[in-house]
């Protein structure tokens, strides 16, 4: 490397995975408990874990850290 030249940061490819960058620059992620055992939860529980669910405060700060070069 040369003389002013920093190196790059490594994005975390679980978390790239899991998660996504809204135009405002949010984070977006799926709901946990869609996968199995659907039997026993209700309509409207199943019903709401289809929408996606935003990572808001501390822990959108945590994350920002982990994905370098999605956040605005």
């Amino acid at each position: 490397m040369g003389i002013g030249k920093k190196g790059k940061l490594k994005t975390n490819k679980g978390a790239a995975k899991r998660l996504r960058f809204t135009k405002s620059g949010r984070l977006k992620k799926r709901n946990a408990g869609r996968q199995h055992i659907l039997g026993k939860k209700s309509r409207k529980r199943k019903r709401h874990l289809r929408k996606d669910g935003y990572i808001t405060g501390t822990d959108a700060k945590r994350i920002r850290r982990l994905l370098p070069y999605g956040s605005h």
